[in-house]
């Protein structure tokens, strides 16, 4: 985790100017979520990496997909060799820019929408997907939910499971930033 965290302040260092504040997390929450007619699917992991530069507006995600828990354990077997091949595509990432102007030496919540590139399963798309930035006390939270098409990036449900997992998954990720030092 370290490793991902140094990597993602890395990038970010790149466009860090002088007087620019950088915030990270190492704990941040992703679920997701599929309803089909068989079952409902759902997994949740509470480690992903995030930074943002709060001066610049960018923002980056990384994400092991092995870590993703699911409550059955042939379910969490099948996502990761099956599916999401998480030996061959063992991260998820999202480097992007949040659109409009955030103050954060202010109390309040923002609706926001945040365009880049996510790449899973070796495939990047470029995407623009919603959230929310609260800052309460000094302290930046974001949210956000949004779909994930698995033919958009080429996951394959077998026809003998179609009715198992939905065509679009459901992400929500609810992230606590903390000044980076």
């Amino acid at each position: 985790m370290k490793h991902i965290t140094f990597i993602l302040l890395a990038w970010m260092s790149i466009s860090n100017q002088a007087g620019q504040t950088l915030y990270a997390c190492k704990n941040a929450t992703i679920s997701l979520f599929s309803s089909a007619p068989i079952e409902d699917i759902k997994a949740t992991t509470s480690t992903a990496a995030s930074v943002y530069n709060a001066a610049t507006g960018e923002l980056a995600f990384s994400v092991a997909i092995s870590s993703f828990k699911f409550d059955k354990e042939l379910m969490q077997e099948h996502f990761n060799s099956d599916y999401m091949e998480s030996d061959k595509y063992p991260r998820a990432t999202f480097k992007g820019k949040i659109n409009e102007k955030v103050d954060i030496t202010k109390d309040g919540s923002t609706a926001i929408t945040v365009t880049g590139d996510l790449t899973v399963h070796g495939v990047t798309q470029k995407r623009t997907i919603p959230g929310n930035i609260t800052v309460k006390n000094g302290v930046i939270t974001m949210t956000s939910e949004f779909m994930v098409k698995c033919a958009d990036h080429h996951i394959e449900i077998p026809r003998l499971v179609f009715h198992n997992i939905a065509e679009s998954i459901k992400m929500n990720v609810s992230v606590t930033y903390t000044l980076s030092k």
